[in-house]
């Protein structure tokens, strides 16, 4: 089973709302700096032979002019690359349905065992994997190994007794001797089954209907 760890397309807006409001910031920009040139020309030409401009003051026009220019070519360049992920987002994607991303949310659970990744702190000489209903009630508390990396937890509670479907959220305590040295929330793979696109960007949703942004996808792998 693969696993490849990824930087996911950038969430963006869509390409329409994007590339409008990067073109009006670009004519904008553009605008100041045909006016700036226009002005520092007439300057030049309009400045008395006997008492020309100082040096020093030119030097800093011409970096604001430098500095001005170099502007209006980011921002030609940022609309440009707004376009293109906004048009192609969609299509990468589709080859992430069906596999499992590794994020950090909650995981729907359905007989099969689900792999978490926990990671206890550094110092930490024991862990417990602390596991949560969709009602935030404790259903399953277990040691794990500090470096026990990833794990499968196999949906089963203090008795061993299989627990129903739903959706579940795990959290790691790590301790040094009796003292706890953190709590945090522990990624899981969860199979993609939708790409969306929205105001807000791109998103992915898992399986049991968690929804995610493409930037929290840390790793992926194939499908079980």
């Amino acid at each position: 089973m693969d696993v490849t760890a990824t930087t996911p397309p950038t969430a963006t807006t869509p390409p329409t709302a994007t590339t409008s409001a990067s073109q009006s910031s670009s004519a904008g920009t553009s605008s100041d700096y045909m006016t700036f040139l226009k002005m520092l020309t007439t300057q030049l030409k309009n400045q008395d032979p006997m008492d020309p401009m100082d040096s020093k003051d030119f030097a800093v026009q011409l970096a604001t002019f430098s500095g001005v220019e170099q502007q209006v070519k980011t921002n030609e360049l940022l609309a440009a690359m707004s376009a293109s992920l906004g048009a192609m987002g969609m299509a990468d994607l589709a080859s992430w349905i069906g596999r499992e991303a590794r994020v950090n949310a909650s995981a729907w659970f359905d007989g099969a065992p689900i792999t978490i990744a926990p990671h206890p702190a550094p110092k930490a000489d024991s862990a417990v994997l602390v596991v949560k209903n969709a009602s935030g009630t404790i259903v399953s508390q277990q040691d794990i190994a500090p470096e026990a990396g990833t794990i499968d937890w196999d949906g089963t509670d203090a008795l061993g007794s299989p627990l129903p479907e739903g959706l579940y959220s795990f959290t790691l305590r790590s301790y040094q001797g009796d003292d706890l040295l953190a709590t945090d929330t522990v990624d899981v793979y969860a199979e993609i089954v939708e790409a969306r696109g929205g105001a807000t960007g791109t998103m992915l949703i898992l399986k049991g209907g968690v929804e995610v942004a493409t930037s929290d996808v840390t790793a992926l792998r194939s499908g079980s």
